[in-house]
């Protein structure tokens, strides 16, 4: 038996033995293509301005706007542009971008269009599109027809040459069509990695970079253009005043002021030690660039200029520094890009890393996503939250579609209108739905495909940094972004949806994998390194079978460990962790206005709100002077309070989902609502109506609408005590309905001297 043993130990050496040859063999073969590759590919003193001109060649060859449907979605990219078109609620824009496969980088200038509704993509091709390039910014305007673009860069294909363009772009994305605007007098200088934004009819431009392949310059510059005149703008600061160091990749979000600024990345100079000198020398030292992540803050207050002022007037312009915002996202990360979102920034992903070495870094990379509150400089963590068990319960009638902004609209509309016609026609409220409106008939909308099922998961997308943000009709699309592990880079090639309102799941669009890397020759290296290693060590258990085995940590070439909870980094990451959790245990700042319950939607909350608003929205205009409220119709006061209470929902939403949380871990899984009873409100409309003097038909209805007013007021009085039992703990909650209450009682007489105004002026119409 023993000789046996020993032969099938020979036997299987020798086997072991040829296919490591093999292996061996291939990874020579492989290593030959990946060589053979980067030969091939062009010299790195390569003329980009002649490869440019040849771009410009072929883009002019095309005739006119061409848009065609694409079979699937665009290649792989990173540093592209991504999104909503602010003229189509339907569409995602597109453009532009990088794909580097280990060896030689491509760079793109296609426009791709998704369209939501269908799940489908199309390209457009024009003679007058941008040149090929990645790093560059755009921003809607606020024109809605418009889409402004600025720089960007070009490289050769092995990364060793770059070009930074100084170009500006207009984009009709209704048309499709490109416009290359040139101005008179100075304009920004070329620039990549920089950001833009919109306010009033200026674009605002500041940061970014300018890599000379030598040398990175960061830059703090602001540029404004003025949409209307046509004219860039750069104005001068004192040198005194606090302004944000020069950064690129940072956040630059549109505000009622002018424009907010966070964060960004950097790299400054720092001395270190240089190497031991000989004796009776001192030791040196030498500048070094090290990575700065910022976390601060800027608000860049803007002013229109006077009205008499000439046409190439630049409006004012100051920064305000502000303080840090509240619950930072720890540790600081860079490339955790951010859109805006309804008064807030919507955060996902970023990376950290730690040099260990001047060659080699510990990088972690994240999935989180955050929510930035403008107005109170604080961030929310967000999270998914599995659908209500409940929520298809209440009927057996099947689900209601979503409906988007614009059904939303136009039944707001239609109820206006209503209304409208029951004051003229002297039609109570409570008929007011039986009414039939003259509307044309609207062109039949075009026939959408059935959807294909799409995974919907309870996790956000995988960890990335520099993934492309966009929010379309309260849904947010992460796209593409970068993973590193080992020394790979990985352009993620993926697509997900996120319902913002309702946070019920990650539904992935598109994901592909990446399979054209080609690895370096330190790669296959470390490769070989790993196969010997795994080799030996099975030698090893060849020959002392009973003896465990050992997991082997081999360090990678960048220096790269896997990350230990040593004393300084626990006591740091215990201390964030303590600061989150006392800053998020704040209670809710109270500032006046109507505030949400517990699982009410925009809708309901604007429907039981709605006067109050209308108050609010009043009392605004009043105190700008003028004609104030007078000037606005009836349908432009109730869209406004509309805007109002949405923003009102949206600010404090991160608060009423903890709220949600906490109720469901209660059973409480609906919105409470005050006891409504649809006869009682008739009885007392009854009442109201018969008891008051009804002079006409409109008088009838004024008294059956101050009965309808009192009555809820008392069935809201009499459920007071329920709600002081069941929502104790909901302090912001429950704040809200007293103000509610006393609100509405105090507004009845209000209510009756506004509509024995509109009484009596109908009164003169009719006679």
């Amino acid at each position: 038996m023993g000789k046996k043993d020993k032969k099938d130990k020979a036997d299987s050496k020798k086997a072991k033995l040829a296919e490591k040859k093999a292996k061996q063999a291939n990874k020579a073969e492989k290593k030959a293509k990946n060589k053979a590759a980067k030969d091939d590919s062009d010299a790195e003193d390569i003329d980009l301005d002649e490869v440019l001109n040849e771009y410009k060649r072929q883009q002019e060859q095309f005739l006119k706007v061409t848009e065609t449907i694409c079979e699937a979605p665009p290649r792989a990219r990173s540093a592209s542009t991504l999104m909503a078109s602010p003229c189509n609620r339907n569409n995602l824009l597109l453009f532009g971008g990088e794909y580097f496969n280990g060896a030689m980088a491509h760079f793109f200038n296609d426009l791709h269009i998704y369209n939501i509704d269908r799940d489908e993509w199309r390209c457009v091709t024009s003679p007058n599109t941008p040149l090929p390039r990645s790093g560059h910014a755009w921003t809607r305007a606020s024109n809605p027809n418009h889409v402004y673009l600025f720089g960007g860069e070009f490289s050769s294909p092995k990364q060793g040459t770059f070009h930074h363009y100084s170009d500006f772009w207009r984009l009709e994305p209704a048309a499709r069509e490109w416009t290359k605007i040139e101005c008179k007098g100075k304009t920004p200088p070329a620039r990549s990695g920089h950001r833009m934004t919109y306010w009033k009819h200026y674009i605002v431009l500041f940061g970014g970079f300018q890599d000379t392949s030598s040398q990175t310059k960061y830059l703090a510059d602001i540029w404004l253009f003025d949409t209307q005149n046509y004219m860039w703008h750069s104005p001068s600061l004192p040198t005194a005043q606090l302004k944000p160091d020069a950064r690129s990749s940072f956040t630059l979000l549109p505000h009622e002021g002018g424009a907010v600024l966070f964060g960004g990345y950097s790299r400054v100079k720092t001395a270190v030690a240089a190497n031991k000198q000989s004796k009776g020398h001192s030791q040196g030292s030498r500048n070094i660039l090290k990575p700065m992540i910022h976390q601060d803050c800027f608000l860049l207050r803007m002013t229109l200029p006077a009205e008499n002022s000439p046409a190439n007037t630049p409006p004012g312009v100051r920064w305000e520094r502000r303080k840090k915002p509240a619950n930072t996202p720890m540790p600081s990360r860079a490339g955790a890009t951010m859109t805006f979102h309804q008064g807030r920034g919507i955060m996902f992903g970023g990376v950290h890393d730690v040099e260990l070495t001047e060659e080699g870094m510990d990088s972690e990379f994240f999935n989180q996503m955050f929510a930035w509150n403008i107005e109170r400089n604080r961030f929310f963590p967000l999270a998914l939250r599995k659908p209500r068990a409940n929520a298809g319960k209440k009927s057996n009638a099947p689900a209601e579609p979503r409906v988007n902004r614009r059904g939303r609209a136009q039944a707001a509309e239609d109820e206006l209108l209503r209304n409208l016609a029951a004051l003229e026609n002297g039609v109570s409220l409570e008929n007011a739905d039986q009414l039939t409106l003259d509307k044309r008939e609207e062109e039949k909308e075009e026939d959408i495909k059935p959807m294909r099922e799409m995974v919907v998961t309870n996790e956000f997308p995988h960890a990335r940094f520099n993934a492309q943000l966009a929010v379309q009709d309260d849904v947010l699309y992460v796209y593409g972004g970068t993973f590193e592990k080992g020394d790979r880079e990985y352009t993620l090639d993926d697509l997900y949806a996120i319902d913002l309102g309702k946070m019920d799941g990650c539904k992935e669009i598109f994901r592909r994998e990446n399979e054209d890397w080609v690895q370096s020759e330190d790669e296959d290296d470390d490769d070989d390194d790993d196969d010997e290693d795994d080799e030996e060590e099975e030698e090893d258990d060849d020959d002392d079978d009973e003896q465990p085995a050992v997991p082997l940590i081999t360090p990678s070439k960048r220096g790269k460990k896997p990350r230990a909870a040593d004393g300084a980094e626990a006591e740091e990451a215990s201390t964030s962790v303590a600061e989150e959790e006392e800053t998020e245990a704040t209670t809710i700042i109270d500032d006046g206005l109507p505030y949400p319950r517990p699982f009410e939607s925009r809708r309901d909350f604007f429907a039981r709100t709605t006067n109050e608003w209308q108050d609010i929205l009043i009392a605004k205009l009043q105190a700008k002077g003028g004609e104030g409220a007078a000037a606005l119709t009836v349908k432009e006061l109730k869209t406004s309070a509309f805007e109002l209470s949405e923003s009102k929902w949206w600010g404090c939403r991160e608060e009423i989902a903890a709220l949600e949380e906490e109720q469901e871990a209660a059973g409480i899984t609906e919105v409470p609502m005050l006891a409504r009873s649809f006869q009682t409100s008739a009885a007392c409309m009854t009442a109201g109506s018969t008891a008051l003097p009804a002079r006409k038909p409109v008088g009838a209805f004024r008294g059956g609408l101050f009965g309808f007013l009192l009555g809820t007021t008392l069935a809201g009085a009499s459920v007071y005590g329920y709600l002081v039992q069941e929502y104790t703990a909901s302090n912001a909650v429950l704040s809200a309905d007293i103000y509610a209450l006393q609100q509405t009682i105090t507004r009845v007489d209000t209510l009756l001297k506004t509509l024995d105004g509109k009484v009596g002026a109908l009164e003169k119409k009719k006679n």
